[in-house]
């Protein structure tokens, strides 16, 4: 004969057992008899859980993912090596697409530039094309004060260009070699 049927019918009979003790527990209102209800209910459900097969299934599903990991996850912190392991392929996948956006983003060959040339954004500034990176970051400073749009007699679109001749002398490889021949 099979276990199975017999350990359900166990679980059966210690949850008729466990329900009719709770049944009492709310008739007297005595809570011993609920702690006396508890091992019942605990002892049925494990019962049932043996008996319906689940806790072998669950055994087997276990015993085959451990049979797929190396023989080097086992043993004391095999948990925290496993992890720190999946956490590193996260890590290089997220940079690996990074990588891959931003290739994507920039097609290759020289970029077209966008804002004003570079003699444009000398003359938005009140600067000769000679002048020192100090004296750009100071005339730069003050037109952003006479400009800026929350300055009485200022305009937002000004201030606009002002700071796009600012980027263009400050972040262009044309101004590092032009500040490299001033020096």
């Amino acid at each position: 004969m099979s276990r199975g049927p017999l350990l359900v019918g166990l679980a059966a009979v210690f949850a008729g057992l466990a329900a009719v003790l709770g049944i009492l527990t709310l008739v007297q209102r005595n809570p011993f008899v609920l702690i006396l209800a508890a091992p019942f209910a605990f002892l049925s459900y494990v019962l049932w859980y043996q008996g319906t097969g689940k806790l072998a299934e669950r055994a087997r599903r276990r015993a085959a993912t451990n049979g797929r990991q190396s023989t080097r996850d086992a043993g004391f912190g095999a948990g925290a090596r496993r992890a720190a392991r999946e956490t590193r392929g996260r890590r290089e996948a997220r940079q690996q697409a990074r990588r891959e956006r931003r290739r994507s983003r920039r097609p290759p060959g020289p970029q077209p530039s966008s804002g004003p040339s570079e003699r444009t954004a000398y003359e938005i500034l009140d600067l000769s094309p000679d002048a020192s990176d100090d004296r750009v970051k100071a005339a730069y400073r003050e037109k952003v004060k006479e400009v800026h749009p929350d300055a009485e007699g200022g305009d937002e679109e000004r201030f606009k260009r002002v700071n796009d001749a600012y980027e263009r002398l400050t972040d262009g490889d044309s101004r590092r070699t032009s500040g490299a021949r001033n020096r």
